[in-house]
């Protein structure tokens, strides 16, 4: 998202970018559930980018909508049916990744270029290889390729790394007609279920389908050890079951009826507070810079807000160097508060008492 925000408002100054991607088409993937566009933040980048009619036409106030329980089902906290504000809407990843590549002009993103290489040439500029073989020399590089970035070793040697929570994405297709007690519970927005350590996120997509993350606080990797094997659909849910054995019927539900897909997502991040010298010609944005747990809806949008922030500094100006380093300046610190954020969320939700501990958070948050 960053990396495309960033292209579309270079184009708008007139100024020539391209835009190396992995995938193979804008189809070859799926590209996660939704995302909650701030204020000061994601939207303010869409602003930017002359794309902010296009997104509240395509946004979903309503997804606002937030439900917290017990692992009993009781309900601490409801934010539910009041009148929908623009404040933090919900938007579906693909419908946003759409917005922001056909606002590109044609030809912009090269497709199925999988960057293998990148070096300084010792002229001011970068040789990047890719799978293919092509080989380009570009006098600014962005790394906005990821948490797995192959452009960050340019500037750091830090990686991101396990934060203690693990992720088993499910969903429920159509769930309205087929399930419709499930979609009552999950409702417009998100739903929130906390405790004992775990979590049953669940939130409802634009196109029908609820999308639910497991939650666990476990070692890396050690699912095998928590009776959980991936393989069998059948075994894998009843594995996923055994965790919430003593958990209301109505949240098991979630698992019961989900569809026979399971897919593993350790929850990883940078370092809070990440910084680095400022090296000439190359930098980095969203993922690739500062990943953070999901824990505050901030990721994508301190992405976008980067690629805005960073064309704008690009801009006419005299000292690409010069300006770089502010633009990352300004950018570790927006980061380091984010990060800080989503750290404490995640450590405030999968807890012994998350459900609780959130819950008060939400109360105090609307009495501000």
């Amino acid at each position: 998202m960053g990396g495309l925000v960033f292209a579309r408002v270079m184009q708008m100054h007139g100024l020539d970018v391209v835009v190396y991607e992995r995938d193979e088409s804008p189809a070859a993937r799926s590209q996660g559930g939704v995302l909650d566009l701030h204020v000061e933040s994601g939207q303010w980048a869409l602003e930017v980018a002359g794309l902010a009619d296009d997104f509240k036409r395509l946004a979903r106030p309503e997804g606002e909508d937030m439900r917290i329980l017990t692992k009993e089902g009781v309900v601490l906290w409801e934010q539910v049916g009041e009148e929908p504000s623009m404040h933090r809407p919900e938007i579906d990843r693909p419908v946003l990744r759409r917005l922001l590549i056909d606002a590109l002009k044609p030809g912009t993103i090269r497709w199925n270029h999988q960057l293998v290489a990148v070096a300084p040439t010792g002229q001011g500029n970068h040789r990047l290889r890719f799978a293919d073989g092509t080989v380009v020399i570009s006098e600014v590089v962005i790394g906005a390729d990821g948490a797995s970035s192959q452009v960050r070793a340019l500037v750091t040697d830090a990686v991101p790394a396990y934060s203690g929570v693990s992720f088993i994405e499910l969903g429920i297709a159509d769930v309205q007609n087929r399930f419709p007690d499930v979609a009552a519970l999950v409702g417009r927005g998100s739903l929130f279920a906390l405790g004992d350590d775990k979590g049953l996120i669940a939130q409802l997509n634009g196109d029908g389908r609820v999308r639910i993350y497991v939650a666990l606080r476990m070692a890396e990797g050690a699912f095998e050890s928590l009776g959980i094997q991936f393989g069998n659909t059948a075994a894998t849910r009843a594995g996923l079951l055994s965790q919430f054995s003593d958990w209301a019927p109505s949240l098991r539900r979630l698992i019961e009826v989900c569809d026979d897909e399971f897919i593993q997502r350790a929850v990883t991040a940078m370092p809070v507070g990440i910084s680095w010298p400022s090296k000439p010609g190359v930098t980095l944005l969203g993922d690739a810079a500062h990943q953070m747990s999901p824990f505050a809806g901030a990721g994508a949008n301190v992405a976008m807000q980067d690629g805005a922030a960073l064309a704008l500094a690009l801009v006419g100006a005299d000292d690409l160097h010069t300006a770089i380093a502010d633009f990352e300046r300004a950018m570790f610190a927006r980061a380091h508060e984010c990060a800080e954020a989503s750290a404490q969320g995640m450590e405030t939700c999968i807890s012994p008492d998350g459900a609780h501990r959130l819950a008060e958070q939400m109360k105090q948050y609307a009495e501000i």
